[in-house]
């Protein structure tokens, strides 16, 4: 358990973190499995537009450190050779 103020802090604050990272994780998943029933269901436009609208949702997850770049750049190009082979 943290005794000194500043480990209390600390403390408090990777709490604060913690819930606002868990959030923006779900966001983030909400946006990919739209894509993964667009590509279900076999709809290329659909499937088309929800890559492009999860696409900045990925990227603003990579620069606020909640996924690596590299990570999200693998996502995106299955993704997009996913899209591209409903065609």
């Amino acid at each position: 358990m943290a005794n000194s103020p500043q480990a209390k802090k600390r403390a408090r604050q990777n709490e604060a973190r913690f819930a606002v990272n868990k959030a923006r994780r779900s966001r983030v998943r909400t946006f990919l499995r739209k894509v993964e029933e667009a590509i279900e269901s076999g709809d290329k436009d659909v499937a088309a537009s929800a890559l492009r609208a999860a696409q900045p949702e990925l990227m603003r997850g990579v620069t606020k450190g909640i996924f690596h770049k590299n990570t999200v750049a693998r996502k995106m190009s299955r993704l997009s050779a996913r899209v591209k082979a409903l065609g």
